[in-house]
């Protein structure tokens, strides 16, 4: 026998949902805004941000970016033909290729950071580091 369960609305988790939502709405209009000031998309200066933390393959960045990796390859070979991104065997597996940034790409990205509006990180600047790593603890 199967039943049917009506979901159930909590207010609060779908007042919480709509924040998330904001926030990350309000980031990706500024990464945008900021991006196109480098001559950039924000998927570029996405992409660029992540490379920035570690390189990465290309598959990795299109699960943290939840695309497919032949737009990774695009985005990636964009940033290449930039001077932004170079492309180097994995030392722990030389049949994988690492999308790395360059020492330009570096410096890019960090001016991409510095560039964001308070607006965007308004909502998490009120948040003492122990609330953020705790947040962020939440969310992984």
């Amino acid at each position: 026998m199967t039943t049917s369960r009506t979901p159930r609305t909590d207010p609060l988790t779908l007042e919480v949902v709509e924040l998330f939502g904001s926030v990350v709405n309000r980031y990706h209009d500024e990464y945008e805004r900021a991006a196109s000031k480098h001559n950039l998309t924000g998927a570029q200066a996405r992409v660029l941000g992540l490379l920035s933390l570690e390189p990465m393959p290309m598959r990795r960045i299109a699960q943290k970016l939840k695309c497919e990796p032949s737009n990774v390859t695009g985005i990636v070979d964009r940033l290449e033909t930039r001077g932004l991104v170079e492309r180097r065997p994995d030392p722990a597996d030389r049949r994988v290729k690492l999308a790395a940034p360059t020492e330009e790409g570096l410096r890019t990205a960090r001016v991409l950071r510095e560039g964001l509006d308070e607006f965007a990180r308004e909502p998490l600047g009120a948040l003492s580091r122990g609330e953020r790593v705790a947040l962020r603890d939440l969310l992984v």
